[in-house]
């Protein structure tokens, strides 16, 4: 996998998506990062393997009247290098609040 200079913004990113936000804008009002910074990060971390993306339907986005959504996933390698974050910035669990709530279970 390529090398990635694992920053706390990197970071953040991460645990968010491990949170459950899914999307830019999502990911953007949980971690409080601008669009200037989460968009570009999420696209350094697809193109080195950390994460997977799709495009939503566009009929969805259509009944709802917003532009498509494009969602993320962690891979096994953004599974550790979220680890390596967490050990890293030791705070950066709870710097994300959880989508499901407060009781989740972290790794």
């Amino acid at each position: 996998m390529p090398t990635l200079n694992l920053t706390y913004t990197t970071g953040i990113v991460l645990q968010a998506i491990a949170e459950g936000y899914r999307y830019g804008f999502d990911i953007m009002e949980a971690s409080g990062l601008a669009d200037g910074t989460v968009y570009p990060a999420l696209r350094r971390l697809e193109a080195a393997g950390y994460l997977i993306s799709a495009w939503e339907e566009p009929s969805e986005a259509t009944a709802e009247k917003r532009p498509k959504r494009r969602y993320y996933e962690l891979t096994p390698g953004g599974q550790e290098l979220l680890r390596e974050a967490r050990a890293k910035f030791t705070r950066l669990e709870w710097s994300v609040p959880s989508k499901d709530g407060p009781e989740v279970e972290r790794a």
